[in-house]
């Protein structure tokens, strides 16, 4: 079966960095995508990085801060957090596209994993 197994989450401080995993298995897939929940907030995306093409998206709130990428080798995605702020502080879900749908919209994602709290100290 599908799964998807998030990892790298922790406690930093403002300004530190931080590189999620996200490790996929049980088919291949067009797209993967990480989306992050706040406390009190909806979840909202973050980035996204098609599998062939190695094209990415982002919102406009981790751009120049965060970078998604994948390894195809090892059917793994990345993200690697940089200048982390208090408001970046997250449960942070990785989460899979069979089909490229719309790419900021989580019911795009037929697959998502148990996801990792990021936490960021003022």
């Amino acid at each position: 079966q599908v799964q998807l197994v998030e990892s790298g989450g922790g406690l930093v401080q403002a300004g530190g960095s931080l590189r999620l995993s996200c490790a996929a298995s049980g088919r291949t897939f067009y797209a993967m995508g990480w989306f992050r929940q706040a406390p009190r907030k909806e979840r909202e995306f973050v980035a996204r990085i098609t599998w062939s093409s190695g094209r990415t998206v982002y919102a406009d709130s981790v751009k120049g801060r965060f970078t998604i990428s994948r390894d195809n080798t090892k059917n793994t995605v990345y993200l690697q957090m940089n200048s982390l702020k208090p408001e970046d502080t997250a449960v942070y879900y990785c989460a899979a596209d069979r089909s490229g749908g719309v790419v900021t919209t989580g019911s795009s994602y037929e697959y998502w994993g148990q996801g990792t709290q990021v936490t960021v100290s003022s």
